[in-house]
């Protein structure tokens, strides 16, 4: 018949063997079997496809912050009892001023993501100028303050206190954005001295008010935060390096004129606190973390937070994590930042705004550097600079202007046409037109 001569002499014998893929078949229900190697190409594939969905970054971004933020206020309040108990306090005494700064942070959260680009624009140059005149103010006797040698701080009465520095990361962010963006527009950025001036000598005068002070670590910050600007403008090489070799000489002839800052660098990679304990900060940090283990001692449970380990809930609260939470614990806060980081470049990325682009670029830059400058410090790889980690040590001055910077990195990702359309669909009252509409499309017949 022509139906059976179609078939092939071996599928027609009875004791012929079937193919492996028919084997695998009918042991599977009839499906062949996928190829060694398919599952995970899948899975990858699936991973790529959910990582370019429109709001993709816009729920990075605010599920890393604010579980970051949520997550730091669970240490600094452990970290913090002992601290607070020394000071005649209550043990939850820091724990309940970081949170009100927190509560404060998350609407200038909301209020950042919501503020239209144009509205961020205007703002740039009143910031940069309180922040540059409260800078001034710290350096005025009898308004600011010192502490732990620094002269960066000025009281607001009672217990509360602000670091002027802090904002002024987020005044050259927005200002530079500002300027670089309006010189990008008249095409003005291929001359050096248009993408110099006057953006180099404004974050140098920054610079120089942050270092009356001392506070070196806030100082080496904002020259990332400059350099990052400046690269995404897209400055020469020379001019890179140029800059980069004067900031080079200028923090070389601070630090070796410093007895501190000297000493600091020699903690680096130390596993003895030395003859004088001048590395007694630094190697504790390591015995925290080192004490911790794969899932660490619980919270609460910290031995290091009991006077061995100095500022405990503020520059070094990465190594109490490690101690109560272990390595799963600080490879989470890890890749929360990471998170945060690669979403804030993906943002930065994909916009065709010049202002959104080095905004949202110095932004990342900053949160970025920041946290590789602390938690390098705790695992002793850098020098301690005395910088907190961003969204997660105690203290408000660095908690308000970070969050409101995440919030601007909410609104820009908001701002991406597919994001938009995206959100568009996804509201009520859009969602209940839209079923009146296929209900209307149905057949006659159809329930």
């Amino acid at each position: 018949m022509p139906g059976l001569a179609l078939r092939s002499g071996a599928a027609g014998r009875p004791g012929a063997r079937r193919p492996d893929a028919a084997r695998a078949g009918a042991r599977t229900g009839g499906a062949p079997r996928p190829p060694r190697g398919g599952t995970v190409r899948r899975a990858y594939e699936q991973a790529r496809r959910a990582w370019d969905r429109p709001l993709t970054a816009y729920y990075v971004i605010l599920g890393a912050g604010l579980l970051i933020t949520v997550l730091g206020l669970v240490m600094v309040y452990s970290a913090s009892m002992i601290t607070a108990l020394n000071y005649s306090r209550p043990s939850s005494y820091f724990f309940r001023k970081q949170f009100l700064a927190a509560v404060i942070g998350g609407g200038l959260l909301l209020l950042a993501s919501r503020m239209p680009i144009k509205l961020h624009r205007a703002l740039a140059y009143p910031i940069l100028v309180v922040s540059a005149f409260l800078m001034v103010l710290v350096q005025v006797p009898g308004i600011g303050q010192s502490v732990n040698g620094n002269q960066n701080w000025i009281s607001l009465g009672g217990p509360f206190q602000l670091q002027p520095s802090e904002f002024g990361k987020l005044a050259l962010i927005l200002w530079g954005a500002d300027l670089l963006a309006r010189k990008q527009d008249k095409r003005l950025l291929t001359q050096w001295k248009h993408l110099l001036v006057p953006l180099v000598p404004v974050a140098f005068m920054l610079l120089g008010l942050i270092m009356l002070g001392g506070d070196m670590g806030t100082a080496i910050i904002l020259a990332a935060i400059l350099f990052g600007l400046l690269w995404l403008a897209g400055a020469p090489t020379r001019l890179f390096v140029g800059v980069l070799s004067v900031a080079t000489v200028i923090g070389t002839i601070l630090i070796k004129t410093s007895a501190n800052r000297m000493a600091r660098f020699q903690c680096v990679g130390a596993t003895d606190p030395g003859p004088d304990d001048h590395c007694w900060q630094a190697v504790h940090g390591i015995y925290a973390l080192a004490s911790g283990g794969w899932f660490g001692s619980g919270i609460g449970a910290s031995v290091e937070k009991w006077g061995q380990l100095p500022e405990a809930h503020t520059d070094f609260i990465f190594a109490i994590t490690g101690e109560e939470l272990g390595l799963a614990g600080t490879l989470s806060v890890l890749a929360l930042f990471a998170a945060l980081g690669y979403a804030g470049i993906r943002v930065a990325g994909r916009t065709e705004d010049p202002f959104v682009r080095y905004a949202a670029g110095g932004v990342t830059t900053w949160i970025t550097a920041q946290a590789v400058v602390n938690i390098g410090a705790v695992l002793g790889l850098l020098p301690i600079a005395g910088v907190p980690l961003p969204l997660f040590s105690y203290g408000g001055s660095a908690l308000l202007p970070t969050m409101f910077a995440v919030g601007l990195l909410i609104a820009f990702a908001r701002e991406d046409p597919a994001a938009k359309a995206a959100l568009a669909v996804r509201r009520p009252g859009v969602r209940w037109k839209t079923m009146r509409r296929r209900v209307k499309e149905r057949p006659s017949g159809e329930r």
